[in-house]
């Protein structure tokens, strides 16, 4: 008798679509590629501070509808482009969530929230969204949870972030080396930022793993390094770390290991204790670091609904309001405008200063 050692709990296997494919119905238009390129190249010289503003990823903690991030993205590239000579706005667009225990993973995990799991239906509605917000002139920003889901979407993304439960994985330090736009590695979940500064040494050498090709061809990727990482800085275990003190201290640690000093705030999670209204004093109180004289903050991160708060999630769209987060909850419109022409009032003066 064969004795079977494999896929003992596989319950079945589903052929996907390649990344060439979903390309090919769903291309990369000029209009499109010219915001993606635009906002990489303005991200990376702020980095290298060739370019005195400071960048800010603002957007839903997650996108569940289409139509609301659609609007969304309206009302940003409005507010984008009014305060456009301070502050870079790039649209947070996040399609995979991470989960402590079980819970939706995002869009592309289960596009219709009813745990149909049609992988391939959220992939190419992703990719659409994405192609769409772009070709509005709006960038965006997304989380690089899943290894292989980059080759479908990366060429549509202006900024990376690898979370703080993945910052200490090996799988998405080679990932991020070899992702086409900068990246930003959060701090541990513990608040710890050694993880971090670790991931940044690795993700600027060149590495080689197994990963797909184009043509969902298991291959040897041969990366560069990115020369674009830098630290989020999200709190942890219940206490924020944004404040001076906690910056100055992740400035000299990164120095120590040999690190430009780039450094970027989450004003949620533990930084704003889990409360989302609180993610706005948050962004103030980094404004004013700035303004005394801080030269290492290159950007904010705020999650922002067209709506406050979150709601449980329903299969049932007539059941569920409109422009509420299903996943952590967010800052309403209204609030999200405030907190950022408030931010460009503040700096539009002090940040060229910085350049000098």
């Amino acid at each position: 008798m064969t004795v079977i050692t494999e896929n003992l709990n596989v319950e079945s296997q589903e052929v996907l679509i390649t990344p060439a494919e979903l390309k090919r119905r769903i291309p990369l238009t000029d209009a499109a590629a010219n915001t993606i390129n635009a906002g990489r190249v303005a991200i990376n010289n702020i980095l290298k501070r060739e370019d005195h503003r400071i960048f800010l990823v603002v957007g839903p903690c997650s996108i569940h509808d289409i139509d609301a991030a659609k609007d969304y993205a309206q009302r940003f590239k409005k507010l984008a482009e009014e305060v456009s000579d301070t502050l870079l706005l790039v649209m947070r667009v996040y399609f995979e969530k991470p989960r402590t225990t079980v819970g939706w993973k995002g869009l592309i995990n289960d596009p219709y929230l009813n745990d149909t799991f049609k992988i391939e239906d959220g992939l190419a509605i992703g990719r659409q969204l994405l192609s769409d917000i772009a070709e509005m002139g709006v960038p965006t920003a997304t989380e690089a949870l899943d290894p292989i889901s980059p080759q479908y979407m990366q060429d549509l993304i202006s900024w990376a972030a690898i979370g703080a439960r993945t910052t200490e994985s090996q799988t998405h330090r080679e990932m991020a080396s070899g992702l086409s736009s900068a990246v930003g590695f959060k701090n541990g979940t513990d608040g710890g930022l050694q993880v971090a500064i670790n991931a940044l040494m690795s993700v600027s050498k060149p590495h080689r793993f197994l990963g797909i090709d184009g043509e969902g061809q298991v291959a040897i990727i041969h990366t560069k390094g990115n020369p674009h990482g830098h630290v989020v800085l999200r709190g942890g275990s219940g206490k924020p770390n944004y404040d001076s003190v906690s910056v100055s201290l992740c400035e000299q640690e990164m120095r120590a290991s040999g690190l430009l000093p780039n450094i970027m705030v989450d004003c949620s999670h533990a930084n704003s204790n889990k409360d989302p209204a609180l993610q706005t004093l948050v962004a103030e109180n980094v404004a004013n670091q700035i303004l005394e004289g801080n030269q290492s903050i290159i950007g904010l991160m705020i999650e922002s609904n067209i709506n406050f708060g979150s709601q449980k999630l329903s299969s049932n769209r007539a059941e569920m309001q409109y422009g509420v987060s299903v996943t952590d909850g967010c800052i309403g419109w209204d609030a999200t405008e405030d907190s950022i022409r408030k931010m460009h009032a503040k700096l539009k003066d002090v940040l060229p200063k910085r350049m000098a």
